[in-house]
């Protein structure tokens, strides 16, 4: 194993409904985390967020320590939600008058806003393309996920509006359903919406999702491509995803278990040839068990393996390992989300890959 280590215009909405009273007191507070953090994404209790957000929240921030939220995650995210809806209502309220002054009844022309599914690429800001760029900051609202880096996030307009919509184990800020509507509502009085997602919309971001929803209901939507992550940190790392003689095909899977266990959702018996790459997003609950059906369906034992934790980012850190001492290695060096997994015989043309197997551990500044 070796560890590389571098630097209509009403809201009758679902997700616009109010918490009950036992969920909330009559004078709700935010109560943020102010210990720094080395991640480079929107952790979502973090003071960068409810900062990012002191549009939405106003007086209701109160720094703490202990991070009194309620007891369990349905109730905290209900009370966020109760805390942001006057603002979200007013802001509504605003385009819709500013939309209405310009002479566009309900059924006028022009009358929707539109939509961008933004990609961001895997952290580094200078990945970012030019075209990304342009309409981040031209945006009226930009609803962004956890894995949008924070220096992306410092290069949006000032008159923009943002609102993290993010998604980790356990805590979804907004249901997928929910964050549909959120798009619809703002188009529909007129906005300019941005959807910021890292790495690539259409890459398991679940962008064509929304563009099939908001297409249904009129509204335009355009695509902005990121470089995958797959892409970006097989670059960073030296790998090429695909090499003469090496690997002639890649393939990206998805280690998410839609009902949340230890089980890939897919794993194909072609998803172990050996002259093939396989990238694996999202996976490290899933890993020792995709491990084992891959040799199960013949990938050799010592086939090479690249782990690799915030990739692109200063805070990147990577495992090398035969993938029969992968899971076991990447649980060594605790590795945590968001993680990108390549296994393939491409992975030995890192210049960083340990030549020798019986290399127990290297450590290597790569930032």
């Amino acid at each position: 194993m070796a560890l590389v280590k571098s630097p209509c215009y009403s809201i009758p909405k679902p997700h616009f409904q109010k918490p009950n009273s036992s969920t909330t007191n009559s004078s709700p507070r935010i109560h943020f985390i102010t210990s720094s953090s080395s991640s480079p994404f929107t952790e979502k209790h973090s003071t960068d967020r409810y900062k990012r957000e002191n549009w939405i929240y106003k007086n209701q921030l109160e720094p703490s320590c202990c991070a009194p939220f309620p007891p369990d995650s349905s109730s905290l995210r209900d009370y966020d939600i109760a805390l942001q809806l006057p603002q979200l209502k007013k802001m509504l309220q605003v385009l819709r008058e500013k939309r209405e002054s310009k002479g566009f009844d309900e059924r006028g022309e022009g009358k929707f806003g539109s939509v961008y599914l933004v990609g961001t690429g895997p952290g580094d800001p200078e990945l970012l393309t030019l075209k990304a760029m342009r309409v981040i900051r031209s945006a009226d609202l930009l609803l962004y996920d956890r894995l949008v880096s924070n220096e992306v996030l410092d290069l949006v307009g000032q008159n923009a509006r943002l609102l993290y919509v993010g998604k980790t184990a356990g805590y979804h800020s907004r249901t997928q359903e929910e964050i549909h509507e959120l798009l619809l509502s703002f188009a529909e009085v007129g906005a300019t919406v941005v959807r910021l997602k890292g790495g690539d919309p259409l890459v398991f971001g679940r962008g064509g999702e929304e563009m099939d929803f908001l297409q249904k209901q009129g509204i335009q939507v355009k695509v902005i491509p990121g470089i995958t992550a797959a892409s970006g940190i097989g670059a960073e790392l030296g790998i090429p995803l695909t090499h003469r003689g090496v690997a002639n095909s890649v393939r990206f899977l998805t280690g998410h278990s839609r009902k949340g266990g230890t089980d890939p959702l897919f794993v194909a018996e072609n998803a172990a040839d050996p002259d093939s790459t396989l990238v694996v997003y999202m996976g490290l609950s899933t890993l020792p068990s995709l491990v084992l059906k891959l040799m199960h369906h013949g990938l050799p034992h010592d086939t090479p393996a690249a782990a690799v934790e915030r990739g692109t980012t200063p805070q990147q850190r990577i495992v090398y390992a035969e993938i029969k001492d992968l899971a076991d290695s990447i649980a060594t060096a605790q590795l945590i989300s968001p993680t990108l997994i390549i296994i393939g015989k491409v992975v030995a043309l890192s210049p960083l890959w340990p030549y020798s197997s019986k290399v127990a551990s290297t450590l290597v500044e790569t930032r």
